[in-house]
């Protein structure tokens, strides 16, 4: 029995007219459905609580709520709404039909009704709901479909990127877990930031998810730079410099040419910030745009603070690792010059705390 309360559509009977209501129950019954007659509004809302129905037969004119209010209130309900009802009403002037159709109803009978009018109709708008509720599963199945199939994407762009970030820092000769570190350590500076007044608004929760993943491709340019230049242990030449100053906008340039076909990806969007403007400083005299204080993204002076003193604390190929005390005291002269100076201040306070 219970097995066929759900597999064969059931109608819901709303009518205070107990001729009418055994009448169009006959019909249901006859057709092959589940009748469910109740003669007023309330016993209604607590027929569709207990299960709720395929279709509704609504007359108009009842007592207290009448059938137009009752289908307002069934439209204005998110699990409701999308119950087919059809009005059987003697109101059979024209204006009361556009009403009924305004307020969401599929079909308006008038009475005195027909058998097989009415048994045709209600045939229809159940195949016309089976239809729509199958059209919706098929989307939502298509939808996950397709977000899979995206993120699979986003997946294998972001594992690519990463290999070619990992392939330039070894080339750089950077310690083995540096991009770890800048994406760990830029995401404990913007979580401490969230938590400030300034920042609040300014830093979700995915602003700081996505930093940690999108910091590690800061430096992704320095693939195009030759290892002449990217290895020498002199100090560069005007010419060389200029040379790999090049590597923001050919890091920024490469993520683009992903971001163009991935509009939606927080990740690439955040990268290609990151990878352009990580450079700038925050007095207007960095590369490769020349911005200044809060022209400078966010994310671009997070992970420039972190980045350098990453770099200050770790071995290179020309010089020893400074050790924490001089990495801080550098980054502080460069307070309100290279960083910005608000999240110096906060970095002072976390700086025990990052991932070494």
């Amino acid at each position: 029995m219970d097995s066929l309360i759900y597999n064969t559509p059931n109608i819901l009977i709303v009518d205070d007219v107990e001729s009418n209501l055994y009448l169009l129950t006959e019909m249901v019954r006859n057709a092959g459905y589940i009748a469910r007659p109740v003669t007023n509004v309330k016993q209604a809302i607590a027929a569709i609580k207990s299960l709720p129905p395929h279709l509704i037969l609504l007359d108009v004119s009842m007592p207290e709520i009448d059938g137009f209010e009752f289908c307002t209130m069934l439209k204005n309900s998110a699990s409701t709404r999308d119950i087919p009802v059809i009005f059987i009403s003697a109101r059979n002037s024209t204006e009361n039909k556009i009403n009924g159709f305004k307020l969401g109803a599929v079909d308006y009978i008038e009475k005195p009704f027909e058998v097989e009018e009415v048994t045709l109709r209600i045939n229809t708008h159940l195949k016309i709901y089976k239809m729509q509720q199958e059209f919706e599963v098929y989307n939502k199945k298509l939808y996950k479909i397709i977000n899979d199939q995206m993120h699979k994407i986003y997946e294998e762009q972001k594992n690519i990127l990463y290999a070619l970030a990992k392939l330039t820092a070894k080339r750089d000769n950077f310690k083995p877990n540096h991009l770890e570190c800048v994406g760990k350590n830029s995401k404990l500076l913007a979580l401490s930031l969230q938590l400030t007044a300034n920042y609040s608004d300014e830093i979700s929760n995915g602003f700081i998810n996505t930093i940690e993943l999108a910091a590690p491709l800061h430096d992704i340019g320095n693939v195009a730079i030759s290892d002449s230049i990217l290895l020498k242990r002199g100090k560069l030449t005007p010419s060389e410099m200029e040379i790999v100053r090049t590597h923001s906008n050919i890091g920024a340039n490469t993520l683009q040419e992903i971001y163009t076909n991935s509009e939606n990806n927080e990740f690439i969007c955040m990268a290609i910030d990151i990878a352009r403007y990580h450079h700038e400083n925050w007095d207007g005299s960095g590369f490769p745009k020349g911005l200044a204080g809060e022209e400078i993204p966010l994310c671009a002076r997070i992970v420039s603070l972190i980045d350098v003193y990453d770099i200050l604390h770790s071995e290179r190929s020309y010089r020893p690792a400074y050790p924490h005390e001089e990495c801080l005291e550098i980054i502080n002269q460069e307070s309100g010059k290279k960083f910005d100076p608000n999240l110096v201040e906060i970095f002072n306070k976390i700086c025990n705390q990052l991932r070494k």
